[in-house]
C-alpha cells in the first residue's frame, strides 16, 4: 500500500547570512523533518531561472526530497538576515520573486486529490497568484485530510482576509507567542493566549488544534476538550 503523502507548500528561498546561504522557507523544513519519521513527503514551490534555483533543487535531492516545483519567469527567492548585537534577527524579504508565483498545474491537482496532510503559511498567500493556488490545492483535498496553517507573520505580509481565509479552511493552526498578539488584535478576541486559542477552536468550525509556541519557555497544544504543555 503507498504511504500517505504530506505536502510543505509555499516559500522555497535562500536565507543569505552573515555566514553564508542556507536553503530556508518553512514548507520545506516541514517536510523535511516530517519526512524523518518515514511519512512521504513532497515540496511544493517555485524558483527561477538561475543558479540559485539549480542549487535548490541540488540541496533538495542531496537530502532525498521529493518536489513539485515549478521553473517560472521570475528570480529565486532570497532572504537579507542581519543580527543585532545580542543576535536577534532582522530579515529584508524580496518581493516579486519565484515563490510568490506558484502556478497551478495538473500535476497540483492530482497531487491534492492524493495528499493526507499539507502545511501552508500566510507568507506565501502575499501575492494573487501562489495565494489562488494555495487556496485551489485546499479546496482540492479530501475534506477528511488535515490542512495545517503554520501561520508565520513576516514583516507586513499578512492581512486579516488571508488570516481568516486560512483560518476557515484550516484543521490546525500552528504559532507562537507574537503572533498571537496579532492575531488576537486582528480577529479582536480578548484574554489570556489560553482563552484566545480557545475562542479560535470555538470560532472556526473547521479547526480542532492550535499549538502555540513560547520560545524557550515551552510549548502548548489546545483543543476543544484538553490542553497539553511541555516546558
Amino acid at each position: 500500500m503507498n504511504k500517505p503523502i504530506v505536502v510543505g507548500m509555499g516559500e522555497a528561498l535562500w536565507d543569505c547570512l552573515p555566514e553564508g546561504r542556507k536553503l530556508g522557507g518553512a514548507p520545506a523544513n516541514f517536510a523535511y523533518h516530517v519526512g524523518q519519521f518515514g511519512w512521504k513527503t513532497v515540496v511544493v514551490s517555485a524558483i527561477g531561472h538561475d543558479a540559485l534555483g539549480d542549487e535548490i533543487l541540488d540541496r533538495l535531492a542531496d537530502v532525498n526530497l521529493e518536489h513539485r516545483i515549478e521553473r517560472v519567469s521570475f528570480p529565486t527567492g532570497t532572504v537579507q538576515v542581519t543580527l543585532s548585537g545580542d543576535g536577534i534577527p532582522t530579515y529584508e524579504i524580496c518581493e516579486n520573486v519565484a515563490w510568490d508565483n506558484i502556478p497551478w498545474t495538473e500535476e497540483l491537482e492530482e497531487l491534492a486529490k492524493e495528499t493526507r496532510a499539507v502545511c501552508f503559511g500566510s507568507l506565501a498567500q502575499r501575492s494573487a497568484v501562489s495565494r489562488n493556488t494555495i487556496l485551489r490545492f485546499l479546496g482540492t483535498m479530501n475534506p477528511d485530510s488535515e490542512r495545517i496553517f503554520d501561520i508565520n507573520l513576516r514583516q507586513s505580509f499578512y492581512s486579516l482576509e488571508v488570516i481568516e481565509e486560512s483560518l476557515l479552511r484550516s484543521t490546525i493552526l500552528k504559532l507562537n507567542d507574537e503572533e498571537i498578539e496579532v492575531v488576537q488584535a486582528l480577529l479582536q478576541l480578548h484574554g489570556t493566549p489560553e482563552e484566545v486559542c480557545r475562542q479560535l477552536i470555538d470560532k472556526y468550525e473547521s479547526l480542532r488544534m492550535v499549538i502555540l509556541t513560547c520560545g524557550a519557555t515551552g510549548s502548548y497544544v489546545f483543543t476543544a476538550d484538553d490542553t497539553s504543555y511541555v516546558e
